[in-house]
């Protein structure tokens, strides 16, 4: 009877948990979900790997996820992290096979490929969902709670991509008009998938091959290097299938920027730079950072919560700010529950680590969930902001010739320009005979817009390299293209440290924003009176300049033109009558352009707090955005002058850098405006040789640790190099002045000097290297002439014993 009454209940409950199985399948059918997202093999990726399987298991992502690992067959013998989270191997097609064009972003579709392909995990999926490594997830991606349909899927908003707008989509899809300008998550049905994967690749390959429109104003690329040409893969290949994407601009953010009001952001993409206060952080800078396999090491840390709530006056702003610490802190809370995972010991306690495991922290960072309402309408949703909160779009322009003293320049303005923040994008002004172009092995520094030298005059054969720049802008205006309404126009050796924007400092139609010049007194004198009609409109600016396009499409013909004639004048090149210390007509182009402008009445809003030069006092307060360079600057016996390195290649130099600045903690002066000074100029400093660090390390420079064994002929060729350059720049100097012949021969004295410091280091680097070799041979030597006799003696005692065991035998 016990029996009968168990086999019923246990029937019972089998068919009510098949019920139940049954029901759930039917309320889950068609939601089954999965997300990807695509790496490489290296510690570049796996950090940020371990930071976004950690952020999409606290946000409580539903599905399974797939880390998608592209590698070449000679990498994964040496791979440290195939445990990363639930892996697929896919073959590495960084490098074309037929062309050997090296595209590592082609990996993220052929990946994606691959899986639909060889992964049984997509034929049992619905719905995907598609990320970047370089991204935290803060809630749930849940496709019908985002509006994503068949058909529709949805994204964000890539407002760069403008190459949606013009001939390049033209060209490379048949529904240009369906092209919608979407990346960094993607959100669609597997069907819809299945039938883009293909064309994404293909797409892919056909706009990186396409170089001819490759260039800036065309792609929106700032390097104009074909490097997205992957988005634009994916958005061609979309409208070829005719996918229209639901596109929100809210559900993803980078850190540093500050979100809609009201909106709480879903993913933030941590790949530009951003800061908080003095702390900030790159990922370019952890390209080969083992972070993941050093036990307990973590990225520096952000501030403080409560520190942050000090910063920012602004409400919404400040909610940036916390969405960049909270992104830093989740990425450094993965780390460590990720060494805790490998066995790494516990780690030391700090204040930091106990944040992080605090109730507070928790609370922070819980999972969001999206609330906005549901997008049903199966159109293109874009998110546009109202006028009244619309601000203008900025173009910013800086000119240069081909050689490597503006190369260098180049690289460190780039670096700055990349790290400030600036809107828009920027385009260098490249002046250069025809002889020079087939020469110059810097066209890949920044996005270039090639003009003709106009160094020699035509008619008069007159030296004036300075004539290029305006030269440069009017030649821009005529043959370029541009949407933007201001135009920031800077010099090659400035370091940006902000943004320049014209609704912060008012500049507007009519009047164009500046900073003071006040040397240039040919505007009270008259110089001003013979070469404009409207004298008392002259403004003593330079350096750094937003105006209006309409502005300086009046302008720039006449910048040009009041040059060539302020440069003619050479009667009035007196040092009392332009401010010229040389009294040899250097800044006439500084005057062509506040002559111009007094010519159209364009009166400057000036303004002292945007420009400061390394070496002058800060104004009490002034948060300065750009470090001009252009004179000699120190701080205690250290000191630098550009012109000392007219005639060094810095850039295609592997590692080559300037003298580094003293440490900022060694300013202890008790005056605080020469310490606010020097503070200043070590700023400058570092920032150019950061600037070329980076770009040493991107141009794959051999790392410094391999070139030991070269160091005598790297030094014999620095030391050679310098004499030349020493001769040269003795030759060319002599025929100027005799001060500047003392600064080159003091700046050749100082590279032979730094020469021959790091010769000495060396040959003390292999001595200690001789003499560790030598001590750790001896040591071996010992050790195995103890184990020697040890078994020696063990032998003799053997042999004893058994001699003894043999004559008790015989007794």
């Amino acid at each position: 009877m016990a029996g009968a009454i168990a086999g019923a209940v246990a029937a019972t409950l089998l068919l009510l948990l098949l019920a139940l199985a049954s029901a759930g399948a039917a309320a889950g059918e068609g939601r089954r979900l999965h997300t990807l997202f695509s790496v490489e093999c290296g510690d570049y990726f796996d950090w940020q790997a371990v930071g976004l399987l950690h952020s999409l298991r606290k946000a409580g992502q539903p599905g399974g996820v797939t880390r998608l690992l592209s590698c070449a067959t000679d990498q994964l013998s040496s791979y440290r992290g195939l445990r990363i989270g639930h892996t697929l191997q896919v073959p590495s097609y960084s490098r074309h096979p037929r062309t050997g064009d090296w595209y590592p972003a082609i990996n993220k579709p052929a990946g994606v490929v691959h899986w639909l392909e060889h992964s049984p995990e997509a034929d049992n999926v619905d719905w995907v969902v598609i990320l970047d490594a370089d991204q935290i997830v803060r809630g749930p991606i849940i496709p019908w709670e985002l509006g994503a349909e068949k058909g529709n899927p949805v994204a964000a908003y890539y407002g760069y991509l403008k190459g949606c707008d013009n001939i390049l989509a033209q060209l490379h899809t048949a529904h240009p008009e369906f092209c919608d300008k979407v990346g960094g998550i993607l959100v669609m049905h597997i069907d819809d998938l299945r039938a883009l994967a293909p064309l994404w690749l293909s797409k892919t390959e056909e706009v990186r091959q396409d170089k001819s429109h490759w260039s800036t104003n065309i792609t929106g690329d700032i390097y104009g290097m074909g490097w997205i040409s992957e988005m634009y893969g994916y958005s061609f290949g979309a409208a070829e299938v005719g996918l229209r994407h639901k596109i929100n601009d809210d559900i993803m953010i980078y850190p540093g920027y500050t979100p809609r009001i009201g909106m709480e952001p879903l993913i933030l993409h941590y790949g530009l730079p951003f800061k908080v206060g003095n702390w900030s952080f790159s990922k370019l800078e952890h390209h080969e950072d083992g972070i993941v396999y050093d036990c307990n090491r973590l990225f520096p840390p952000p501030p403080f919560p409560r520190e942050v709530e000090a910063m920012e006056p602004d409400q919404n702003v400040k909610r940036g700010l916390y969405l960049s610490i909270e992104c830093m802190n989740t990425l450094n809370e993965g780390l460590l529950l990720h060494h805790t995972s490998v066995g790494c010991p516990k780690p030391q306690w700090s204040k930091y680590l106990s944040f992080l495991k605090s109730k507070r922290f928790s609370e922070l960072t819980k999972p969001k969930y999206w609330s906005s309402p549901k997008v049903e309408n199966k159109v293109t949703v874009q998110h546009v902001a109202s006028p009244k909160s619309r601000h203008p779009k900025i173009h910013t322009l800086f000119s240069t010739e081909c050689s490597s003293y503006f190369d260098w320049q180049t690289v460190g303005l780039m670096h700055s320009f990349r790290l400030s923040g600036q809107p828009g994008n920027i385009t260098r002004l490249l002046s250069c005979t025809d002889e020079e172009v087939k020469n110059y092995k810097g066209h890949d520094l920044a996005p270039t817009h090639y003009v003709p030298s106009m160094n020699r005059n035509p008619l008069t054969g007159d030296w004036y390299p300075a004539i290029n720049k305006p030269a440069a802008v009017l030649h821009w205006i005529n043959h370029v293209q541009t949407d933007a309404e201001f135009i920031v126009i800077l010099d090659a050796d400035m370091i940006m440290r902000g943004p320049i924007t014209p609704w912060e400092y008012g500049a507007k139609r009519g009047h164009p924003v500046s900073t003071p010049y006040e040397y240039l007194i040919g505007c009270d004198n008259i110089l001003a009176k013979i070469h404009t009609r409207n004298p008392s409109a002259c403004d003593k600016v330079g350096g750094v300049i937003i105006m209006h396009i309409d502005d300086l499409r009046r302008f720039a013909m006449l910048w040009l033109h009041k040059s060539e004639e302020v440069r003619a004048d050479k009667e009035h090149y007196a040092t009392n009558i332009t401010g010229d210390v040389y009294a040899s007509g250097w800044i006439s182009e500084m005057y062509g352009y506040s002559f111009a402008a007094a010519e159209l009445n364009l009166r400057h809003i000036i303004k002292s707090d945007i420009l400061i030069y390394p070496g002058y006092v800060p104004l009490p307060g002034a948060k300065y955005k750009v470090f001009h360079y252009g004179l000699r600057f120190g701080v205690g016996d250290w000191s630098f002058d550009k012109a000392d390195w007219r005639n060094t290649d810095m850039v295609n130099k592997c590692w080559a850098k300037f003298p580094e600045p003293p440490d900022p903690s060694s300013i202890t002066k008790d005056d605080k405006n020469a310490r606010e000074r020097d503070l200043l100029s070590i700023e400058c400093g570092r920032a150019l040789n950061k600037a070329l660090y980076l770009h040493h390390k991107r141009r794959n420079c051999p790392r410094l640790s391999t070139t030991t064994g070269n160091i005598s002929k790297k030094i014999e060729e620095f030391s050679t190099t310098n004499k030349l350059e020493r001769v040269t720049q003795l030759d060319e100097i002599g025929r100027n002045s005799e001060t500047m012949d003392v600064t080159a021969q003091q700046a050749v004295e100082r590279a032979t000097d730094t020469g021959s410091r790091a010769h000495r280091s060396r040959r003390l680097a292999r001595s200690s290297k001789m003499w560790i070799i030598a001590i750790w041979a001896i040591s071996v030597l010992v050790f195995l002439l103890v184990i020697s006799m040890f078994f020696s003696d063990r032998r003799r005692s053997v042999s004893r014993s058994r001699a003894s065991r043999s004559q008790k035998a015989h007794i």
